[in-house]
C-alpha cells in the first residue's frame, strides 16, 4: 500500500458543526469524525477527512450539529413505568403513600427489565448514550442495558430495610459483590455503591461501603442534601448535617457522586472542591417536587465538577436530557441572579463530560476526542424552530428539542438512524407499557 493510499475506518459522521466540549467554547464547522473498532479516531475537516479515510459507511449532515452522547448522570429507570402515577404531592407523601407501596408491589425482574427497555428507548430518541443508575435489581439491570449496547454504570443498592433485592444488611453486600464481579472488566457496563440517602442509611454500613468502594474502586452514588427537612433530621439524630456525617464516616472524597445538593452552606461547597465530590444537578425533579435549588453557578465557580440528571419519571416526568440541560441553564441564572451565569458552553459540558467525569468515564466518553469511544449524537438544525442560526450551542441548549436528534451511536454502533431505533420494537414496548399501567393502576388506587 503507498504511503499516500486512503485509511480504511468503519464509519465517517460528516456534520456542518462538531461540538467537541473538549477543548472548551469550540464550535468546528464542516467536520467529520471517523470511527474504527467503535473509537474515535481523528476529527477534521470535511474534504481532508475524504482524502484521508476509506470508509465503509459515511453519514453526512451538512446542517446536523454533532454533539457527544449525553451522561444521564442520575436515573430510575425502571420507574419509567411509574410516570406520572403520583403526581402533584409533596416528596415524602409522594414516596411513602404511592411510590414505596407500589413498588412493594411490583418490584421484581420483570418491572426492572420492562421499565428500562422502554427507558432506553426514550433517552436513544433523545440523544442519550449513558447512564448512572439507581435501583434495585442491578444484576436484571445490567443484563438489559448489556443486550441494548447501552453504557451504563450501575448502582449496588444499600438501604436499612428488608426489600425484593435484599432481606439484611448482610445480603445487600454480598449481592453487591456478585453483580460487581460478574460485571467488573465489561466495556459498557460498570458498578458504583449506591446506598438510598443518608437518611435511609446506617452509619456501620457507611463505613463498609466506604471500605468496600476503596477496595473496588467504585463511586458511591448517593441522594444528598435533597430537602431542608432532610438537614434537619439530620441535625436532630446525629447533631450534624448529613454531608458533615459522611465526612466524618469517610465519604467526602473524589469517589463521592452527591445527587441533588439543593442545601449547601459556602463551606459545604468548599469541602466538595477540596474533596474533588461531584454534584448531579436535577433541575426538574426538585422543581416538581418543591425541594430547592442546586447552586448551580456557585459549585461550577468553585471549582466543582457539575453533571445533570433527569432522575426518575416518577418525579420529573421525563428523560430528556436537551430539555434538562436547558432548565438547568436557564435555572442557574434565575438561583445566582446573574443572567450571565452557567453560559450554554458550561451547560451542555455538565450534560455530557460533566457526567462522565462524575461516573468516572471520562477516559472513554463525554467529548469528542481521538481514542475516545464513539457515542455520538447528532441534531437536526435544518428545522424551522432552529432559523435563525446564529450561534450553535446555543442553539442546542436554549432552542433545540429532543425531537431534533436525528442518528445515535453508542461505541460506533448506530442506535438511532434518522430517527428511526435500531432493534428495538417500538409497537412490543408501547404495548408492555399499556400492560404495565393497568396493573399499576389498579394497586395505586387500592393502596388509597
Amino acid at each position: 500500500m503507498s504511503s499516500n493510499a486512503p485509511e480504511p475506518c468503519d464509519l465517517l459522521i460528516e456534520a456542518g458543526f462538531v461540538v467537541p466540549v473538549e477543548p472548551h467554547g469550540v464550535v468546528l464547522e464542516n467536520h467529520a469524525v471517523a470511527v474504527r473498532d467503535g473509537a474515535i479516531v481523528a476529527v477534521l475537516p470535511v474534504a481532508e477527512a475524504r482524502t484521508r479515510f476509506a470508509a465503509a459507511e459515511t453519514v453526512s449532515r451538512p446542517e446536523g450539529a454533532l454533539v457527544p452522547g449525553f451522561v444521564n448522570a442520575h436515573t430510575h429507570n425502571p420507574m419509567t413505568l411509574l410516570r406520572g402515577v403520583a403526581d402533584d404531592l409533596p416528596l415524602k407523601v409522594w414516596l411513602q403513600q404511592h411510590i414505596w407501596p407500589i413498588e412493594g408491589a411490583v418490584i421484581g425482574p420483570d418491572f426492572v427489565a420492562d421499565g428500562i427497555t422502554l427507558a432506553i428507548a426514550e433517552m436513544l430518541r433523545g440523544g442519550t448514550t449513558c447512564i448512572n443508575e439507581n435501583y434495585f435489581f442491578p444484576d436484571v439491570q445490567a443484563s438489559v442495558y448489556k443486550r441494548h449496547g447501552f453504557r451504563a454504570r450501575v448502582g449496588l443498592p444499600v438501604i436499612d430495610f428488608p426489600t425484593a433485592w435484599a432481606k439484611s444488611d448482610d445480603e445487600y453486600f454480598d449481592k453487591a459483590g456478585e453483580v460487581h464481579d460478574q460485571w467488573r472488566d465489561d466495556p459498557l457496563i460498570a458498578t458504583a455503591f449506591a446506598p438510598h440517602a443518608p437518611y435511609t442509611v446506617n452509619d456501620a454500613n457507611f463505613e463498609r461501603i466506604r471500605m468496600l468502594a476503596d477496595q473496588l474502586d467504585v463511586p458511591v452514588h448517593l441522594h444528598l442534601h435533597e430537602t431542608a427537612q432532610e438537614v434537619e433530621q439530620s441535625q436532630a439524630e446525629h447533631g450534624q448535617r448529613p454531608i458533615a456525617r459522611l465526612d466524618r464516616l469517610g465519604l467526602v472524597n473524589d469517589r463521592l457522586i452527591a445527587v441533588h445538593m439543593t442545601q449547601l452552606t459556602e463551606a459545604e461547597i468548599h469541602l466538595c472542591v477540596e474533596r474533588g465530590v461531584s454534584v448531579v444537578h436535577c433541575p426538574e425533579s426538585n422543581l416538581k417536587l418543591a425541594s430547592g435549588f442546586c447552586p448551580a453557578c456557585a459549585l461550577e465557580r468553585a471549582g466543582v465538577n457539575l453533571a445533570i440528571g433527569t432522575d426518575g419519571c416518577a418525579s420529573n416526568n421525563d428523560l430528556d436530557m436537551v430539555g434538562e440541560t436547558r432548565t438547568a441553564a436557564i435555572m442557574a441564572k434565575a438561583v445566582a441572579q446573574d443572567a450571565a451565569a452557567f453560559d450554554a458552553f458550561s451547560a451542555l459540558r455538565a450534560a455530557t463530560l460533566g457526567g462522565a467525569k462524575a461516573m468516572g468515564f471520562d477516559h472513554l466518553v463525554g467529548s469528542i476526542e481521538p481514542g475516545k469511544q464513539a457515542d455520538l449524537v447528532l441534531l437536526d438544525l435544518s428545522v424551522l424552530e432552529a432559523q435563525p442560526l446564529y450561534h450553535v450551542v446555543s442553539q442546542l441548549v436554549y432552542a433545540t428539542g429532543r425531537h431534533q436528534v436525528s442518528d445515535v451511536w453508542i461505541a460506533g454502533k448506530p442506535k438511532l438512524r434518522e430517527r428511526e431505533l435500531v432493534g428495538m420494537d417500538v409497537d412490543a414496548i408501547i404495548a408492555n407499557a399499556k400492560q404495565w399501567r393497568t396493573r399499576i393502576a389498579a394497586i395505586d388506587r387500592a393502596a388509597l
